[in-house]
């Protein structure tokens, strides 16, 4: 080869060479766009960076926490509201509460001013009406009362007794099914007595059914030692023979008097007691339906005043069966109303007057007090009046009845027993106990909801329909 020409070569390849290190080889190569390094920021810029960052957290904490100061505020807010709501709530029911007590004392107030008002008026125009015949009975000396009217102990009226017909016996031994059963007073007795043989222990056992059955103790004695002696004496040899000696000794003491009603002066003035609940309001309507259906006439006095509904009642009965109500206002005085009744009645000429009055305890001495006035206005409006004072007692009340009875009869010349509700009692006993202790007849029992389930009270009847089905041997 030329040398020239190898020596052109040897500096061109130089030449490459230089180029090569000097501009290719200090060049760095080319990163994707991605990956290319962030350009470093001169030394003087570094802290500017870092402080813009700070602030931008803390624009981004404040208002982080601006975000939360408010939802809290909204909540407190909202509390408030509920808070402030309930508080007005509660402020405005006290206040209704408060005005609807208020209401209903003045309400009361206005009802017991009222009720005063009313009851002075009708002592007033009661006045007024005793005066007035007064005056009648002036100008009339031979019908003029005694000065001074006193309630009297008259024996009570004398009833004829009644045949008892098997058709009667068979009605009140149905409404006596409860005492006459196996579980009954009369059912029990019995069947001490049916066995052919008396057991040694007879009194004993007898003794235990006459004191559960609310015959009472001194009743119970009373039975005992007339079957005690009939088996000393032998008399009482078998079973039928006790049984009959049982039904000889109760209508012994049953037959004090007559049932019923005996209609003798004109108007024949009634007048019913006892305590809440007994059924004195419904026993008036029944005597009254009776009494009407024997062409009696016949006037209720609706002497319950303090219970508005008592009036309501015998208002109600009082058209169903055809017989004025005499009544007076709300609280009137129940004294004036029965004076009023019985003036009525005299100035028609009706036969019977029925007086109704409010229960009360037989404990509770004002209101026997005011029985005792209610009996004394009867007498001022008629001389022998009231002419029957019946007790209406409940039967199943067993030993309280005749505590009712033995109080009542001490406040007030009783006259005659209504015993209500005897077919709702398994006892029965109450009845013989009554009447022996205290020798005050019964004039009804009720032994059921309808007018015809009230019966004129007969001893023969009723111990014909408790005994008769009773007392047959058995093994």
């Amino acid at each position: 080869m030329d040398p020239t020409i190898l020596a052109v070569l040897v500096v061109a390849g130089i030449l490459a060479a230089v180029i090569y290190f000097k501009v290719i080889a200090k060049k760095p190569a080319e990163l994707p766009e991605g990956d290319k390094p962030a350009k470093e920021l001169p030394e003087g810029d570094k802290p500017k960076k870092n402080e813009l960052k700070e602030k931008l957290e803390n624009k981004r904490d404040e208002q982080q926490k601006t975000e939360e100061d408010r939802k809290k505020a909204a909540e407190a807010e909202k509390q408030a509201k509920e808070k402030a709501a309930k508080e007005q709530a509660e402020a405005e029911e006290r206040t209704a509460r408060k005005a609807a007590e208020e209401a209903q004392r003045a309400e009361a107030e206005a009802r017991k001013r009222a009720e005063e008002e009313a009851q002075k008026k009708a002592e007033e125009e009661a006045r007024k009406k005793a005066k007035e015949e007064q005056a009648a009975r002036e100008a009339k000396p031979s019908e003029a009362p005694p000065a001074s009217v006193e309630l009297v102990r008259r024996p009570p009226p004398v009833v004829a007794p009644k045949a008892a017909s098997e058709r009667d016996v068979a009605k009140v031994r149905r409404g006596l099914a409860r005492s006459t059963g196996e579980e009954g007073f009369f059912g029990r007795l019995s069947a001490l007595v049916r066995r052919k043989e008396l057991p040694p222990e007879l009194l004993d056992e007898l003794q235990e059914v006459l004191l559960t059955s609310d015959v009472g103790v001194k009743t119970t004695e009373k039975l005992l030692e007339r079957i005690r002696t009939g088996l000393e004496r032998k008399e009482l040899t078998d079973t039928a023979r006790v049984w009959d000696a049982l039904r000889q000794e109760a209508k012994k003491i049953l037959g004090v008097g007559g049932g019923g009603i005996v209609v003798g002066a004109k108007p024949t003035v009634v007048m019913m007691v006892g305590v809440n609940g007994a059924g004195k309001t419904t026993t008036i309507a029944k005597i009254g339906t009776q009494l009407s259906q024997r062409k009696k006439s016949v006037v209720m006095a609706a002497g319950d005043t303090f219970r508005a509904a008592a009036v309501q009642q015998l208002e109600a009965w009082g058209t169903r069966v055809g017989c004025p109500v005499v009544k007076g206002k709300d609280g009137a005085d129940p004294a004036g109303v029965v004076f009023d009744a019985i003036s009525r009645a005299k100035s028609e000429g009706l036969d019977v007057v029925l007086c109704d009055t409010a229960g009360r305890l037989q404990t509770k001495t004002p209101l026997m007090d005011e029985l005792k006035k209610i009996a004394r206005s009867a007498a001022k409006a008629l001389d022998g009046a009231p002419h029957e004072t019946l007790l209406v007692i409940d039967a199943t009340n067993g030993q309280n009845a005749l505590a009712q009875a033995r109080l009542f009869n001490e406040a007030l010349p009783l006259t005659g027993i209504v015993l209500t509700k005897l077919d709702g009692t398994a006892k029965g006993g109450v009845i013989l106990q009554i009447c022996d202790e205290l020798g005050v007849p019964v004039r009804y029992i009720g032994l059921g909801e309808r007018s015809e389930d009230l019966h004129e009270f007969d001893a023969d009847e009723y111990v014909e329909a408790v005994f008769g089905e009773h007392g047959k041997e058995v093994a």
